[in-house]
């Protein structure tokens, strides 16, 4: 617990369960939680179960420069940077609105950039940070209908190395996650028949949690990994060997 505390992190998508779990998981280990979504009653929920005093911020990332004047309100550093905040708006390319490609991008990939580079101005300073951004296994597979949502955590992977060669003198890990089928309420909603069938192609038999997701996380964030960074961690239970 003494490495993350006094460690302020800030999870972006914070309201859905993945990110839900990040929190827990961070605060128990003694970070202080800044918890960002869209969704304020939800946050506010979850702040209630957290240690120390959390901070909320429910503007929404895709519009940067509200997002902004939140995170400056705050005022705190950031040492542990999560982002895990995304979007779908599936379709054929063919039949995909241009708001629909640039939304998920704008999302997904534009926004994570510029909370990145916000957080990374006290990284750099303090000589010491953790970023850790949540891409996908269809970031590496591709998958029909979700070209936007392919191309924009297949950019995030891009960026992680990037950033990682730029930052890694200054005590500062870049690294991405790629999760597989996470058991949540999109998942739920399968029928039996499309449940078997994912579980089926998934050589652990199951679907992941969000607490698989977290381990992951909290694996990078510790300071036994401080000689890891530009990498992903593949949490898929098999489905892609990339």
């Amino acid at each position: 617990m003494s490495f993350f505390k006094n460690r302020v992190a800030l999870i972006t998508g914070a309201s859905g369960e993945i990110g839900k779990e990040l929190a827990i998981e961070l605060n128990k280990k003694g970070a202080s939680i800044i918890l960002a979504g869209r969704r304020r009653e939800v946050l506010n929920n979850i702040g209630k179960n957290l240690e120390g005093d959390v901070k909320i911020i429910d503007e929404s990332i895709d519009n940067f420069s509200n997002f902004e004047k939140a995170l400056l309100s705050i005022d705190t550093k950031i040492d542990i940077l999560i982002n895990n905040a995304g979007i779908t708006k599936d379709n054929l390319l063919i039949r995909m609105s241009e708001n629909d490609i640039d939304n998920v991008i704008n999302v997904n990939l534009n926004s994570l950039i510029k909370i990145t580079k916000f957080a990374l101005k006290n990284m750099m300073k303090n000589k010491f940070g953790r970023i850790i951004s949540i891409s996908s296994v269809v970031g590496f597979t591709g998958n029909p209908g979700q070209s936007n949502y392919c191309a924009s955590k297949s950019g995030i992977i891009g960026f992680t190395k990037s950033l990682a060669l730029e930052v890694a003198s200054r005590g500062i890990t870049v690294n991405a996650i790629a999760p597989g089928f996470i058991s949540s309420a999109m998942t739920d909603k399968l029928t039996e028949d499309q449940r078997e069938k994912i579980i089926s192609n998934i050589p652990i038999n199951r679907l992941g949690t969000p607490k698989d997701v977290a381990n992951a996380v909290i694996f990078l964030a510790k300071e036994d990994s401080s000689y890891i960074t530009g990498n992903t961690i593949h949490v898929n239970g098999g489905l892609a060997m990339v």
